[in-house]
Formats: C-alpha cells, structure tokens, sequence
C-alpha cells in the first residue's frame, strides 16, 4: 500500500515512512512482540518506541525477527524524558542501543523539554547539554537523524540557538480539533517534520458526531478518517494498534479529503475534550 511506503523528506536528507506504528502504551514482552510483528506483515515499514515504554527489545526482537532487510524498516525512539545531562544522555542511549540490538536508529528524540513529574519546569540548561549529546550520537553515525518531542516554541528556539545541527523533528500531541496551530507553524517554518503522537486521541475522539458523519461520507472509519487528515496536513501521524483488524485498518488510507471538508476539519473545536492534553501548546 503506498501509503505505506511513501515518505517524508527529513531536513537532512532522509526519507521517513509517512505512517508510523507507534508502541505508546503497549506492553513489553508478547503483546509488543506481536503488534510490531504483525504492523511489519501488514506492510508498516515505520516503528516508533521509547526506553520509557519499556518495550524496546521487544521491538527490537520483532524487528530482527521479520527477515525484513533492516534498511527498509525506518525505527524511531527516545531519550527518557528525565535525562538533562550530557553523559546521562550518551549512557541512555548506550541502554537503548542494547535494548534494541539492530545496529542502528534511524531517528532519536528528546522526549519531553522536562521530565513527565515536573511538566513545565524550565530545563533550558539541561536542553542544551543534552542536545549536544543527540549531535555527537548523530555525527556517529549510530542515529541517522535527531528531534525532539513535546517541544514548544520557546523550548524549540532555546535549542535552535544553539544547535550546529538543527531538530529534524518535532513528537507531539495532534488530532483533529487538536492540532497545536502555533508549535506546529513554528515547527515547519524551520524546516521540522511535525510528527502526531495520539492521532485519533487514544480513540476518545472516535465518538464524535461530526467526524463520523464526515467518514461516512467518504465511506471510511472515523479513524480513517482522522488519520487521512493529519497526512493531508503535511503530519505524520503514528497510529497505535494491537489487533490486527485496527492494525491494518489504519493503513487504509488511499484515499483524498477535498479541500472544503478539510476545511471544516481544521476549524473543529476540540474532538475529544476529556482527552488528556499534554499542555505543550506555546
């Protein structure tokens, strides 16, 4: 399916799968073994993972175990959002490495501008020591690009000020009536691939009303839908499944969304308001 197979051109030069299959929430051990496994069958080239979601070799493991040549397979994962330290970052990543034992990441990013029990806690400093870790890793070759992920404006500017080698990316929270319109601006003016953490809102905004009626008109998911609108945003969107019907639902997505009904999708309010928000808007 090209939709699979298409890609986003990174600042660098690389080329990333357009559709992610991303492990948020999903256990190590079996049930990770199997969704990355069965994402890989379906024809997802695109893994996303994190040594916070504690399933990396689990990944790794699904990954060595495809008999897909590792140059076709596109994995993404993360520096633990706590580490605000240059050696911290450079062990962290060591760990990872081990963990997924397939010779190299094709991209690596900060997880968060603070650690998850201090949201909003100015970590500029720490930012900054630990975005010179992410370029020496990237000068050796051992990550092929580098981001960032939950990054606002200013945490963006604070490395950019700094930074011989500029984010490639930007992670962060995006779903119809969610878009986060100021990061995601700043993010793409300077030439970042914006990239949507829970595209469909973990499925709370699979309920809404407007959306569902929009889907049936193009004779989709509203899930399908969801995700057709983040691509046709220029976002890469990383859907998170564990059976395999969702898994490859959501890579049905051949389809266009006229421009009119973008439209209204982009002026929608909130889809999923008792969703949790990260609150990186800034």
């Amino acid at each position: 399916m090209s939709v699979l197979t298409d890609t986003f051109r990174l600042a660098n030069g690389s080329q990333i799968p357009q559709v992610g299959f991303g492990t948020w929430q999903i256990p190590g051990g079996d049930t990770a073994y199997d969704a990355v496994a069965n994402a890989l069958k379906a024809g997802y080239r695109h893994i996303d993972t994190a040594k916070a979601y504690a399933n990396e070799s689990s990944v790794g493991k699904a990954i060595r175990d495809s008999g897909i040549p590792r140059e076709e397979i596109f994995v993404t994962t993360k520096l633990p959002a706590e580490v605000k330290t240059y050696q911290g970052a450079l062990d962290a990543f060591d760990t990872t490495m081990a963990n997924l034992d397939v010779g190299y990441v094709d991209l690596y990013l900060i997880h968060a501008p603070w650690p998850w029990g201090e949201i909003g806690k100015d970590c500029d400093a720490g930012n900054l020591d630990v975005w010179r870790a992410m370029e020496k890793i990237y000068a050796s070759g051992k990550a092929k690009a580098i981001g960032v992920s939950n990054f606002n404006s200013h945490d963006l500017q604070n490395v950019l000020n700094h930074a011989e080698v500029a984010p490639m990316v930007d992670q962060i929270q995006y779903y119809v009536g969610y878009t986060e319109p100021k990061i995601t601006k700043f993010a793409q003016d300077h030439d970042m691939l914006v990239e949507a953490y829970s595209p469909l809102a973990t499925g709370d905004m699979l309920a809404n009303e407007a959306v569902k009626e929009m889907a049936n008109k193009y004779h989709v998911s509203a899930a399908q839908l969801a995700l057709r609108f983040v691509l046709e945003n220029g976002v890469l969107p990383l859907p998170k499944a564990t059976s395999q019907a969702h898994i490859t639902a959501n890579a049905q997505l051949d389809f266009s969304i006229a421009a009119s009904d973008m439209a209204k999708l982009n002026a929608m309010s909130d889809t999923a308001k008792n969703h949790e928000h990260n609150g990186t808007q800034g």
